[in-house]
């Protein structure tokens, strides 16, 4: 079951052509994405089922667990399709209490990606995104020195393409002038916009946006327009949101991560899911 209705049509990072409509393996760890999940074949299963319905996105991070979720990818998936892109993310570690430090110094995001390429069982990581701010939203200060030791990585042929998480149009723009930046993965969702003008200008420039948190994450969404328009449509407000997003700009890539092969299958039916013009006009009303 592939194809643009059902995965909402493709989009190209560099020379990476991925589903707009993706995973996110972030839940496939324990609670507080700690640990190992209380059912690990039920976390294989949502990959496999992923890979099967066409989805060819996925998005992960060695500090997922840490190292859980790229772990269970490796199992369930290697040897890897052709066509599967796994997008991870460097610039963070977890301690003992599962908190979330920053781990951003040149040879923090060396040894990284090596890491991220052993547990994958990869000999090269088709994206890269630098997390370069907190855990919802960029702070200040330059990328320079961790995105250039990146581009090293790139030049050496360990990363094909790079990009930037958590961070602000000025840091975007910083890592440009360093290297090609094919993808910037930050919060936002209906209820979320901060980041519209930044949307609208990777758009121009052919630059994927992919919002985390798509359905409000450790928060869920709760809107009483978002309930009003998924009970017309007779959808889900969890479908429409994430239909909403597919409408908002062609460069935005889904992510969204479950641990249940029932809500995957609900996630990629949002993909087709057509709003109206007065449902558009009212959902664009919660985040103002």
């Amino acid at each position: 079951m592939t194809g643009k209705t059902v995965l909402g049509g493709t989009f190209t990072m560099g020379d990476v052509t991925v589903t707009r409509m993706g995973y996110g393996a972030m839940q496939l760890a324990g609670p507080g994405v700690f640990g190992p999940p209380a059912d690990r074949d039920a976390a294989i299963a949502v990959l496999r089922e992923a890979v099967a319905l066409g989805i060819n996105h996925v998005d992960t991070a060695d500090f997922y667990g840490p190292y859980v979720t790229n772990e269970i990818i490796k199992e369930a998936l290697h040897p890897y399709p052709d066509d599967l892109h796994i997008v991870t993310k460097v610039g963070a570690t977890r301690d003992a209490e599962g908190n979330w430090p920053h781990a951003r110094e040149p040879d923090q995001l060396r040894r990284q990606v090596h890491d991220n390429l052993e547990r994958l069982g990869l000999d090269t990581l088709d994206v890269v995104n630098f997390r370069v701010g907190g855990f919802e939203r960029p702070e200040p200060g330059s990328v320079a020195a961790g995105f250039e030791a990146l581009a090293e990585l790139r030049q050496q042929g360990l990363i094909r393409h790079l990009g930037v998480s958590t961070a602000s149009a000025e840091q975007v723009a910083e890592a440009q002038r360093i290297a090609p930046v094919v993808c910037v993965q930050n919060r936002y969702n209906v209820a979320n916009r901060e980041d519209d003008e930044l949307i609208e200008s990777l758009a121009a420039q052919g630059i994927a946006y992919v919002p985390y948190f798509p359905l409000g994450g450790f928060s869920p969404l709760q809107s009483e327009e978002l309930n009003g328009v998924a009970a017309r449509l007779g959808s889900t407000p969890m479908a429409v949101a994430l239909a909403w997003l597919l409408h908002r700009s062609p460069n935005v890539l889904l992510i969204p991560g479950t641990s249940s092969v029932a809500h995957l299958r609900d996630n990629v039916a949002a993909a087709s899911l057509t709003l109206p013009e007065d449902a558009l006009a009212e959902l664009d009303k919660i985040a103002g």
